[in-house]
Formats: C-alpha cells, sequence, structure tokens
C-alpha cells in the first residue's frame, strides 16, 4: 500500500495579511441592508429556533451564547464576504441583526471604497 505525503498548499499571502472571503453564491455586494437584515434573521432563527426581532440584543436574551457568537462571526464572513477583526470584532457589532447588518455595510463599504446600495 502506497502512502504519498501530503503537502500543504503554499500560502499567497503572508499570515499577518487577512484577505476578505470571497462573496459566497446566496450572497452578493449589491445587496441592500433589508436582503442582509432578512438574510441573518433567517440564519439565526434556522439556528435558535425561535423568531428574533432585528433589535433583540440577542445575548441579553440568551438566544446567543459565546461558542455561537464565533459560529455568527463566521457565518457573517462567508455569507456577506467581509472580513471581521480587529476593532469591528466587538460583542456591539454583533448584539443585535440591526448591528450586524451595519457592520456588514461598513465593511463591504470599506472594501470597495464606496457606500452600501
Amino acid at each position: 500500500m502506497r502512502t504519498d505525503p501530503v503537502q500543504a498548499p503554499t500560502p499567497t499571502t503572508p499570515p499577518t495579511e487577512r484577505d476578505p472571503i470571497a462573496v459566497s453564491a446566496t450572497s452578493s455586494p449589491q445587496q441592500n441592508t433589508t436582503e442582509i437584515e432578512t438574510g441573518l434573521l433567517a440564519f439565526l432563527e434556522s439556528r435558535v429556533k425561535v423568531p428574533v426581532d432585528p433589535e433583540t440584543d440577542l445575548f441579553a436574551s440568551g438566544a446567543v451564547t459565546s461558542l455561537f457568537s464565533l459560529e455568527l462571526v463566521v457565518h457573517v464572513e462567508t455569507a456577506y464576504g467581509v472580513a471581521v477583526g480587529g476593532a469591528d470584532l466587538t460583542l456591539d457589532n454583533f448584539r443585535t441583526v440591526r448591528a450586524m447588518t451595519a457592520l456588514v455595510g461598513r465593511l463591504r463599504a470599506d472594501t470597495m471604497g464606496g457606500t452600501d446600495a
């Protein structure tokens, strides 16, 4: 039985740099805030199994735990093609669906050098 060593892919950027994640097939940079908010609500409601209001404090209500918050960050990055890091990685940016929607819009505007549609 032959086993070949697995070779790790060569990184294209230094590990200190962070590239924005490509926009997924279900998302587009042209999404407006209503579409982003609707998508975030659908994701949350599918995971927490209860209706979520866009202004509900997800942490105070118990809908989101610290462990689930990590999954939420990854979802926001992959679903909306943004990279959340540094000063943006705060509880306040993930406290409500409206806060997350604003974060996505701001990060997209920063990445594209324009404003959110």
